[in-house]
């Protein structure tokens, strides 16, 4: 009758293997909501913009006007506005005007500040997802090897009890019934360090979410296997239009080279327009006390170019190059990233659909054909309860199958900046 029993569990199993459950778990798309609502180090991020933007307006003004109040010409025996004819007192006005085209470039330059800042905020949200989601089917893997080993551990404990009868009735071996409490302890290990990691998982997902680090989480929904059918050029070529931090380094050569233009014109000189009133009182001899009105116009002179002007202009241009050196690096290990992560997305993919259809019905065939044969002392105890552990295993390492092929297609959306086109 025991037997019957564990070859019912045995096919149950088998049965229910791979099945999702309908029943409304925690949602990932909710807490992707959660997190980029609330994780400050992205709000930071966001702040960045606003600087940014509030420069545009800076960078496009003219300097600020110098104003001026000035005594003229004061006789130093009396200080008296009356005594000389050029004494007087003066009200001056100066403003600077940048050559034409430099404040527009400077404008210009700080636009593209804005563009940088948005397109750093869109890596860190692109990232924040990215961690998120990982984190998630962490804690899928954890939850889904937990309710394994609760399985397996129902398993043995039956086989324990098989043991032990045979034993009792002087059938079976001391060593089996020692064997199947070794493996029950190991699993308890096992349950142990699981409730530990998982403990760790929700620490790092309240982070993430800006939740008090010790709030628990329920169950994670197992997630659906999606197939996709994408090559490297298609990926390559998604990256290259939607990956923000591609984007954000056309963006910084964009700005060099607008900076190269505003040194090129530096060697051009800027203007200050000038305008002065000056009142002057009426000398004691009856004379004089005529006002006076000034203006002009100055300009600076860039004679010293060559070492100044000229030297700015090759550090821009060095700059420049620099940064495309940089970004093709960048570029580089983008595409690195998007060549790996496929092979390993493909490589998982094939693997889930072998252990889905091969390795582990036909594991759990060969635990309800040993089963049986143990059953008519054709088998004995060792290899069965060898039997129950492998497929105890398989079904651990296709847990981890499921959470690492999800994770590969968040990594892979990470690096094209998108989500991935379904077939």
């Amino acid at each position: 009758m025991q037997i019957q029993k564990l070859l019912l569990l045995v096919t149950l199993t088998s049965l229910s293997f791979g099945q999702v459950t309908a029943i409304k778990q925690i949602d990932l798309q909710d807490l992707i909501k959660e997190g980029l609502s609330n994780n400050p180090f992205r709000q930071a991020y966001y702040e960045d913009i606003g600087i940014a933007e509030s420069k545009v307006s800076q960078s496009g003004a003219l300097p600020d006007p110098m104003l001026s109040l000035n005594l003229m010409n004061l006789p130093f025996e009396n200080f008296g506005f009356d005594q000389e004819p050029m004494s007087g007192k003066q009200v001056a006005f100066k403003q600077g005007i940048p050559f034409p085209g430099k404040l527009g470039l400077k404008e210009q330059i700080a636009k593209v500040g804005v563009k940088i800042s948005n397109d750093q905020y869109a890596e860190v949200s692109n990232g924040l997802v990215r961690d998120i989601s990982k984190t998630y089917y962490d804690l899928f893997f954890v939850d889904e090897a937990i309710a394994t080993i609760d399985k397996n551990r129902q398993l043995v404990s039956e086989l324990l009890k098989v043991a032990e009868q045979k034993y009792a009735v002087g059938k079976g071996l001391q060593q089996d019934v020692l064997k199947a409490q070794v493996e029950l302890s190991l699993m308890t290990e096992r349950l142990i360090s699981l409730n530990q990691s998982r403990d760790r998982i929700e620490a790092n997902l309240n982070a993430l979410l800006n939740r008090p680090i010790d709030q628990s989480f329920g169950s994670i929904q197992k997630p659906q296997i999606k197939q996709y059918s994408l090559s490297f050029a298609e990926l390559k070529a998604i990256g290259d239009e939607n990956r923000p931090l591609l984007k954000q380094w056309q963006n910084r050569i964009e700005r060099s080279g607008r900076k190269i233009e505003l040194a090129k014109k530096n060697l051009l000189p800027d203007f200050a327009i000038s305008a002065a009133y000056t009142q002057r009182d009426i000398l004691q001899s009856g004379m004089g006390g005529a006002d006076f009105l000034s203006t002009g116009i100055s300009l600076n002179l860039p004679i010293y170019a060559k070492s100044k002007q000229k030297q700015n202009i090759n550090e821009k241009r060095i700059e420049q190059k620099s940064l495309e050196e940089r970004r093709e690096g960048v570029q580089q290990k983008v595409y690195r990233d998007i060549s790996n992560g496929l092979t390993e997305l493909i490589e998982n993919t094939e693997l889930l659909e072998l252990y889905r259809t091969g390795i582990i019905p036909q594991a759990a065939q060969s635990l309800e054909s040993t089963l049986t044969g143990y059953q008519t002392d054709k088998v004995d105890f060792l290899t069965l309860i060898s039997s129950q552990m492998t497929l105890f295993n398989l079904e651990l390492e296709y847990a981890k199958l499921i959470s690492k092929h999800n994770k590969n297609i968040v990594d892979l959306e990470f690096f094209i900046g998108t989500s991935l086109p379904l077939n």
